[in-house]
């Protein structure tokens, strides 16, 4: 095969990742792709190897995306290049290189920096460089395209991907709301792909075998007729294996969504929800417009009338919210039974605006990357030390869906948030870590706690936990647990799988109790 001229790639954070902003400057390079290649790596794929792969392709132009996760690999990647084959011309792109760039050592390193949307920019410099012309111009700004002007990449994604990868889509890009921690705060307007061309390669993907579609629309419940015309093309087609992930508004759920929504197969439709804060201040502060009524009869809605599987985000360490509000945002948000809650710590995403609180609230960041909040006037280092613990336990056992009833126990009659983080602080006594735990031995440190620690008589809740070991059709017993139950009674626990539909993944399906009936447990 001759040797491409023009490689394309990037460093994933996982192999189930594909590089979606790749296939768009793919497909969108017009004559220029006979000439072309794109290939994946990934943040734990060694340096060399990937220099290695880089220099057998031998390209003159290399594309790189580069992002929060793969910044300082990316960046010795690059040095190493250079340093080896100075004549390939390195062009970067991608959100960690589309703002403050002057002082970045990649940036120094590489020869153009395409910031903001690229995709039809990138070809345009590849023809100036193919054809002998270098631009004087070491920081490109492209005008922001006109979706219609693109070419979807949809044809991109390989058979193997399709089976074994997250296939992301978009029906729109951009976000209407001014939230300062975001970098969608800055792309405005709301601007919609072609409805009739993006549902025709919809049809493409599910003809050759796509039954999970990651959506990547920031705000897909912002235009009711467009997200109604794609949950009503997807609802004509249901597969009993599909599954939809959406981003939702969490205060904008009108009736003309409702009545569709009621309409899909239980654990079919995913929606990630962005709460981030219940403080009225704080959004105040940081410029994020929520209703929190509306949003509070969204979720019951969801929760109680339709099968769909909420991921729900909250974020510690924003600027002027103090840990005992954080913690109320969490109780106040688990009573909403969310199936998960990812707790997220504060991130300054370079270009975003949360900077201007760094003086008056006294905001500190680490300076490398993920760029999380290490200190705030309103919560010490140590207290989002002790936070950062607390939100791993939480995604051991809460967004896990491993012990979906026995942590209710945990926090009975009490605050789960506190329950929670007195157990994270005993678990961090007796581990000092929280990764690489089996199963089986945090099921046996839960009891330990909830029967020394919470006063439980140890049959009934061993009794419990079985039940939530075995929810994902485990059959072994666990040896603390034989010395508490008797063989009756083990074997009077029936394996019972979930009451789950084929078309919740595997993680989403440990969040529903044992019970006969479909509805996840309440947390409340």
């Amino acid at each position: 095969m001759t040797p491409p001229e023009i490689l394309l790639t990037t460093l994933n954070a996982k192999y189930p990742h594909c590089a979606f902003g790749l296939r768009y400057l793919f497909a969108n390079l017009g004559e220029l792709r006979d000439r072309a290649s794109l290939i994946e790596f990934t943040i734990n794929d060694l340096t060399l190897e990937v220099l290695d792969a880089i220099l057998t392709a031998s390209p003159k132009i290399i594309g790189i995306g580069v992002y929060i996760w793969n910044i300082d690999q990316t960046t010795r990647l690059v040095a190493d290049l250079k340093r080896l084959r100075p004549d390939i011309i390195v062009v970067l792109g991608g959100p960690e290189v589309s703002f403050e760039f002057d002082e970045q050592p990649i940036v120094a390193l590489a020869d153009y920096v395409i910031t903001g949307e690229g995709d039809l920019a990138f070809a345009r410099l590849c023809r100036e460089l193919l054809a002998g012309r270098r631009s004087a111009t070491k920081i490109i700004v492209p005008e922001i395209p006109r979706l219609d002007d693109l070419v979807l990449p949809y044809e991109l994604y390989s058979d193997h991907d399709i089976a074994h990868r997250v296939i992301y889509v978009e029906a729109s890009r951009g976000c209407p709301f001014t939230c300062e921690f975001c970098l969608s705060a800055l792309d405005i307007p709301v601007r919609q792909f072609p409805l009739e061309p993006f549902l025709d390669a919809m049809q493409t993907l599910l003809d050759r075998g796509c039954r999970v579609f990651k959506f990547v629309d920031r705000t897909f419940n912002l235009n009711p007729r467009v997200s109604r015309s794609i949950l009503q093309f997807f609802l004509e087609r249901m597969q009993p294996d599909l599954f939809l992930h959406f981003e939702m508004i969490p205060d904008r759920l009108p009736d003309a969504l409702r009545e569709l929504i009621l309409q899909f197969p239980a654990g079919s439709l995913q929606f990630e929800v962005g709460v981030q804060t219940f403080s009225d201040h704080v959004a105040e502060l940081i410029s994020r417009r929520q209703d929190n009524a509306q949003l509070t009869a969204n979720f019951q809605f969801l929760r109680e009338q339709t099968g769909v599987h909420i991921h729900a985000d909250l974020i510690a360490g924003l600027p002027g919210e103090p840990l005992e509000s954080f913690a109320d945002g969490f109780d106040r948000l688990l009573a909403l039974q969310p199936q998960e809650i990812q707790v997220g710590i504060l991130k300054r995403l370079r270009g975003t605006p949360i900077v201007r609180h760094d003086a008056t609230e006294k905001m500190v960041y680490s300076p490398h990357a993920p760029y999380e909040v290490l200190s705030t006037g309103a919560m010490t280092a140590e207290t989002l030390g002790r936070v950062r613990r607390f939100a791993r336990v939480w995604d051991l056992l809460g967004n896990s869906g491993n012990f979906v009833e026995t942590l209710p126990l945990l926090w009975r009659d009490q605050s789960p948030f506190w329950s929670l983080w007195n157990l994270s602080a005993w678990l961090h006594d007796r581990l000092g870590r929280f990764s690489g735990i089996p199963l089986a031995k945090l099921a046996e440190l839960l009891f330990d706690y909830l029967t020394s620690e919470r006063g439980l008589l140890p049959e009934p809740t061993a009794k419990v936990l079985l039940t939530d070991y075995q929810r994902g059709g485990r059959s072994d017993l666990p040896q603390f647990l034989k010395q508490i139950l008797s063989s009756d009674n083990s074997q009077g626990q029936s394996r019972r799988k979930e009451a789950t539909t084929t078309h919740r993944l595997p993680r989403q399906s440990r969040h529903v109790a044992s019970s006969n009936d479909s509805t996840p447990r309440s947390f409340s």
